[in-house]
């Protein structure tokens, strides 16, 4: 590939939406290793996060026609597709299982005098799993995985209000059930 070329976002956009190779490449070149740091993030196995990498770049490649300029920058489309793509296989169930049944390492060793609260043994995780899916996500995502409700709204793409709402929501059935 030629090193020289640089694209304006709107001329690359049109490029990848006529389907060139070379705004494929120019954009995997460009962009992944941004993408492969916030898919890592997410799921620390560099493996599983290479694998989602590709199937980020194909899921472009299938969905640029999807992508609308007016929303927001191409970046930025390409990042909530790494993000949920990540959170997908984080909470698919072969990835659980995979982290049930991984090698003990040494820093099992580390954390076995460690005094921070699992909520997997407080069966906060089974509470949670009882909210509609609407809520579910968002507690997950705000409590478990620590993001913002800024980010969980751009992840998302639903308004900020309407996170805040939910969420709100979500924790007043929270108190409801766990006083029950």
């Amino acid at each position: 590939m030629n090193n020289s070329i640089v694209y304006q976002e709107s001329e690359l956009v049109m490029l990848l939406k006529q389907h060139h190779e070379t705004a494929f490449s120019y954009l995997y070149d460009h962009y992944s290793a941004s993408l492969y740091s916030v898919i890592l993030s997410i799921i620390p196995d560099r493996e599983l996060s290479n694998d989602i990498l590709q199937e980020v770049f194909v899921k472009i490649f299938r969905q640029i026609e999807t992508y609308d300029s007016s929303k927001g920058r191409l970046f930025t489309w390409m990042l909530n597709i790494a993000r949920n793509a990540s959170i997908d296989a984080l909470r698919s169930k072969n990835y659980q299982r995979s982290q049930q049944n991984r090698e003990l390492t040494e820093n099992v060793y580390e954390r076995g005098g460690s005094t921070q609260t699992n909520t997997d043994k407080i069966g906060l995780r089974k509470i949670v799993n009882k909210l509609k899916e609407e809520y579910r996500v968002l507690v997950e995502l705000s409590y478990f995985e620590g993001f913002t409700q800024e980010e969980i709204s751009k992840m998302l793409n639903i308004p900020l209000g309407t996170v805040k709402t939910r969420l709100r929501t979500a924790l007043i059935q929270l108190k409801q059930v766990i006083k029950t």
